[in-house]
């Protein structure tokens, strides 16, 4: 069966969208998007290590037309700039309130609306000894396909090309993450963080 991006995962090309493909070619960087898989699901973004990777994202989706929701620590969600970050599909959270937090997305995908959630597992800008479990959870509970997506400075490249069915062997499961992203390097490479999930 051919899959396609729900119409209501894209937005209609606008004057945004030439704008910010004229800046990814004039700056060097390349897009890519293979088709959604269905109307729901979790992409993962991986390296993130520089405040540059919220900017490039946000051209990235418009350049490819996608529109995705994405968590972000509530003290981004500051005045001015928070219904600007809502429009953009933000969701605020405070990190240091973890419980509940699965269970409340979890609801959201329950409602059966269209949503694609974007994540930054490392949740940090620093280096990591591990990733956060909350996609893995979520993905697992609610059987979404997972979107690899990654920001590569090395090739200049930004893209979901991959999308994955997690089988709960978190040993196999992170092995086929670690094979994707071997190659894949952050603004700052000495701030990714390991691929292995949090205990």
């Amino acid at each position: 069966m051919e899959s396609r991006v729900p119409a209501s995962a894209e937005r209609s090309p606008a004057l945004l969208q030439r704008i910010a493909r004229t800046v990814f070619r004039a700056f060097g960087w390349k897009s890519v998007l293979a088709p959604l898989p269905g109307p729901q699901g979790i992409i993962v973004v991986y390296p993130h290590t520089s405040n540059w990777d919220f900017i490039v994202g946000v051209l990235y989706e418009l350049c490819v037309n996608l529109r995705v929701r994405w968590i972000g620590k509530h003290t981004l969600f500051r005045w001015p700039l928070r219904p600007l970050f809502v429009r953009l599909g933000g969701v605020p959270i405070r990190r240091n309130q973890r419980s509940g937090f699965v269970d409340a997305v979890l609801a959201e995908f329950a409602r059966g609306e269209p949503m694609w959630l974007a994540v930054t597992p490392e949740g940090t800008r620093s280096r990591t000894s591990s990733w956060k479990s909350g996609f893995y959870r979520i993905a697992l509970a609610a059987d979404l396909p997972v979107g690899l997506g990654y920001i590569d400075y090395s090739t200049r490249t930004i893209g979901i090309d991959t999308y994955i069915k997690l089988t709960g062997d978190v040993a196999a499961d992170f092995a086929r993450l670690r094979a994707f992203y071997k190659d894949k390097r952050g603004r700052r490479p000495e701030n990714e963080g390991d691929i292995r999930l949090q205990q």
